[in-house]
């Protein structure tokens, strides 16, 4: 434990770089510390997974160690154990790891059977991946004919996670033409195997040889390449790390720029390994002397959750209604985020700091209602935030260690000595959240959550953006199964005059329902409440705090699946509505929404990008209607529709999580985000994932000269999704970031358009040439681009090289549309060769209206294939009967041999030999 602990205390530089990232993995003297593994606590209790577990990493380390030049290996890694498991002596409570955190998961596939392992990738080539996910079945090796040894795809998936490159397969194009000749995509090409397809007839299968294609030119549907047992070809990793000689990654000398693959298409043709070494991991690195230490595994067991509220009283809460907000927020918290069995304290502060409760333990609503009434009613004097955390760590410490404790601190207030509790903060191995209220609270808040892992938010005075609640609704616990964890159906707010109404529905799904509640809040007067539910029952009962200015209602068990409605009547007041739930079942999964900005920090004129990714259990939810708001400390919202279409900000199509640029500064400080999911009729629930970035499947493999095959890889028709849709609202809180650098009004036009990343081609009649792109905007990926540049080259590395001394395209009809528009542009190539076998590479640049000009896209190729024109031929023995279902490979097999299978082969098919 010794090496581990001191390493968490290291991790405080790492955690303040400007990217935002949860994981408390850090570099240190070519060793990978603080890696989490965490086991989800509905894995059921399996002692040797935990062994199984070492083991891959184990094996893992040697691999990446020689794979990367003697560069990296793995240090330490902490295994998160469940609750729920039995406890055992060399188990210990976490410091700053949670599942939210968690490098790797390893969890059941929802749906089962789906055993693949991925690696979540939101951003661009070359940026850190979200976390590796594994099964059961693969950590335990239950899946080794898949995908290969689990050490062995473990580094693939690492290369994904730390280093963002990409696969070298491609299981939507598995051949191309290059030349005029059918090329496996594979990396290196120097990869020897046989294009064989599996056919089966009647129950019965066979092996043959791949048809050509006489209209494609390429293989039918169906053909796999199956590497050769015995190879020469070291690299590449990303493209089959399960054959025995692989054992680098390419480089520049071996990578293939022409195979169609993401590392290509996201990565501009560079190889993994070119990547790899732009890395700041690179950067600080020199290979080692001598052969690494092994890993090193910390057994940490999730406990009871442990939190101290610490609340600013000081005299600026007495303003804007902060200190009723407060009440409101804080008992959204007790009564319903916090979960069962959780321990709770609660201490306010101002220039001094009071203990309002000792650590206790909620177990009824009535443990919940004793804290609610002990909040803060009256607010006075300074701002002392470090004497406000140290009277917490006390009180936390009287009852147990403040190691892996949670703390959440709201302030308003400005206090520039927060740094001298910095040290303690570090030591303590608690996590703070923190909540910065108005626009001056303290400008070092931030640092004391980027430092503990800990979640960051802003919430603004406008009361009808419900920040507060927002902020206070978001801090579930990041440990524990999912079905504990509350989740916020709906929040929103409005300012009426004239007794106006705000009505509107709230939908609740199958997958929530227990333990929901409708809170309702006010800022002069109790409004008028009305709530039906889905069959047209009006919902009494309502709890009425005046004092709070609020008003609550909770469903008993589970409530009713449908479209719940709500109007609620007021004049010249601000009223606000919140609804949260919890799973309808430890069993089904929840839909849930996961929100953030790609970094904590943005400064003008560089973009931020704002996610939500949206699930049930591991499958993608997609078609939802997703909207981000995004609030500036000067009050002004900005409202982004977030997109899952693989254009502008959005990384990969169809993957269930939504993207997209804010580029609309008004001002320096402090922004918060907010994102509102909506699925309707076209939402639908994705099974799997077509090719998710991660090791890939193994189709089959060849064994004494015979191919043999796995199951095929499960796969989904896109279109047939009627009996998945799902409909369901949820709201998600992003946190909040800081810009910096904006140029006071008017704010200068230095956005240029958005790279275009999903450039395809494809051969129309006549040899035109088809293209299809998403439009990008005037700012990234909003509004107009003004024009498009095309060009086009027989010579791939020319293209991106030279891409402005290129052959440019006739665009004169060529209007760009609104981003995110399909562009669709045929046209015939000139003064360049484009005959039978030429291979044609085209790229697109996008200018704005100030001449700015995008990234050049991703190269799209075409490779012109004029089928021969000749007479109506015999079928072939080949197309007539199945083949001899043996294919042997082994070109040395005795010539005698040899015979005997052709007279064998002939004898099936009943022909005779003159």
């Amino acid at each position: 434990m010794g090496p581990f602990k001191s390493s968490v205390f290291i991790l405080i530089l790492h955690l303040l770089e400007g990217a935002l990232s949860n994981s408390l993995i850090q570099l240190n003297n070519n060793g990978y510390e603080g890696i989490v593994i965490a086991i989800d606590p509905n894995v059921p209790e399996d002692e040797t997974l935990i062994q199984q577990i070492k083991d891959m990493v184990t094996q893992a380390s040697l691999y990446l160690f020689e794979a990367t030049g003697k560069l990296f290996y793995f240090k330490n890694v902490a295994i998160l154990i469940p609750e729920t498991w039995k406890t055992k002596p060399d188990y210990v409570r976490p410091k700053l790891e949670t599942y939210k955190n968690a490098d790797v998961l390893v969890a059941e596939s929802t749906p089962p059977q789906n055993d693949e392992p991925y690696t979540e990738q939101m951003g661009k080539c070359g940026e850190k991946g979200e976390r590796i996910h594994l099964t059961p079945n693969f950590v335990t090796g239950k899946k080794l004919q898949e995908h290969g040894p689990q050490g062995r795809a473990f580094v693939h998936e690492w290369a994904h996670l730390r280093w963002g490159v990409f696969d070298e397969y491609n299981n939507d194009e598995k051949f191309y033409l290059s030349n005029g000749k059918i090329q496996a995509v594979r990396c290196s090409a120097g990869i020897a195997g046989t294009n064989v397809v599996n056919k089966c007839q009647g129950g019965s299968c066979y092996t043959k040889k791949c048809t050509f294609n006489k209209v494609t030119g390429l293989y039918e549907k169906g053909c796999e390449f199956i590497p050769q047992t015995h190879q020469t070809e070291k690299a590449s990793i990303m493209f089959a790390q399960y054959i025995d000689s692989i054992v680098e990654f390419c480089t520049e000398q071996n990578h293939n720029k022409e195979a169609p693959n993401m590392q290509n298409q996201k990565c501009n043709l560079r190889s993994t390994w070119e990547v790899i070494r732009d890395s700041e991991d690179f950067k600080k690195t020199t290979p080692m002397t001598t052969q690494p230490p092994k890993p090193t595994f910390s057994l940490l067991q999730i406990g009871q959750r442990i939190v101290c509220l610490v609340l600013d009283k000081s005299g600026s809460m007495a303003t804007g209604n902060r200190l009723n907000r407060l009440n409101q927020a804080g008992q959204l918290f007790l009564l319903q985020t916090v979960e069962l069995g959780s321990w709770v304290g609660m201490v306010t502060f101002d220039s001094a700091a009071y203990v309002q409760s000792e650590l206790v333990q909620i177990n009824s609503g009535s443990d919940r209602d004793t804290l609610a009434k002990r909040l803060p009613t009256a607010a006075a004097g300074g701002t002392s935030i470090c004497t406000g955390l140290r009277s917490a760590f006390t009180a936390i410490q009287k009852k147990y260690p403040t190691d892996g404790s949670e703390i959440v601190l709201l302030t308003d207030g400005e206090d520039n000595t927060i740094s001298r509790c910095f040290n303690e903060v570090k030591q303590s191995g608690a996590i703070i959240h923190t909540v910065a209220l108005g626009p001056s609270a303290a400008q070092e808040l931030e640092q004391l959550s980027k430092m503990t892992g800990g979640f960051q938010t802003y919430a603004s005075d406008q009361a009808q953006n419900n920040g507060l609640i927002d902020a206070f609704g978001a801090l579930s616990s990041g440990n524990g199964a999912v079905s504990q964890r509350s989740i916020q159906l709906e929040s929103k707010g409005l300012t009426l005059q004239n007794s106006q109404w705000m009505n509107g529905t709230v939908i609740m799904d199958s997958t929530v329902g227990k333990d929901t509640l409708f809170l309702i809040t006010w800022t002069t007067q109790p409004p008028q409440i009305l709530l039906w539910d889905p069959s047209g029952k009006k919902q009494d009962g309502f709890v009425v705090d005046k004092n709070t200015k609020m008003a609550y209602l909770q469903i008993p068990g589970i409530a009713k699946v449908g479209i719940w409605k709500y109007s609620l009547q007021a004049s010249s007041q601000t009223l606000t509505l919140t609804v949260t739930s919890r799973a309808s079942s430890a069993t089904l999964p929840p839909i849930t929404v996961t929100s953030k900005m790609n970094k904590d920090t943005g400064k003008f004129p560089s973009p931020m990008i704002v996610y939500a990714n949206i699930r049930q259990g591991t499958s993608p939810i997609l078609r939802a209607r997703v909207t981000a708001l995004i609030e500036s400390v000067n009050g002004k919202t900005v409202t982004l529709e977030l997109l899952d279409n693989g254009a502008g900000a959005d990384a990969t199509k169809d993957d269930g999580v939504y993207s997209r640029y804010f580029t609309t500064y008004d001002t320096n400080g402090r922004y918060s985000v907010k994102v509102w999911a909506l699925g309707g009729v076209n939402a639908a629930r994705q099974r799997t994932i077509p090719q998710q970035n991660g090791a890939m499947f193994i189709p089959g493999w060849i064994e004494n000269d015979e191919i043999k095959w796995n199951p095929s890889r499960p796969e989904i028709n896109k279109d047939d999704l009627q009996d998945k849709q799902v409909c369901f609202s949820r709201t998600s809180s992003g946190g909040s970031f800081v810009a910096s650098d904006v140029p006071k009004a008017p704010i200068p036009d230095l956005f240029p358009p958005c790279q275009i990343t999903d450039l395809k081609a494809e051969i129309h009649e006549g040899r035109l040439v088809n293209l299809t792109w998403t439009a990008p905007g005037d700012d990234y990926d909003h509004g107009t681009a003004y024009k498009y540049i095309i060009r086009i080259s027989t010579s791939i590395l020319d293209l991106r090289d030279k891409f402005n001394e290129s052959l440019q395209v006739n665009t004169t009809a060529l209007i760009p549309k609104e981003a995110n528009s399909e562009e669709v542009f045929l046209f015939k190539p000139e003064n360049i060769t484009f005959e039978n076998g030429t291979d044609l590479f085209i790229a697109i640049q996008a200018v704005d209206k100030v001449d700015l000009k995008s990234e050049i896209s991703n190269i799209a190729r075409v490779s012109l294939f004029i089928p021969p024109q000749t007479l109506p031929e015999t079928p072939s023995p080949d197309e007539m009967s199945p083949p001899c279902p043996d294919i042997h490979i082994n070109s040395t097999i005795p010539g005698i041999h040899i015979l005997k299978i052709m007279w064998k082969w002939l004898g099936e098919l009943q022909l005779t030999i003159a």
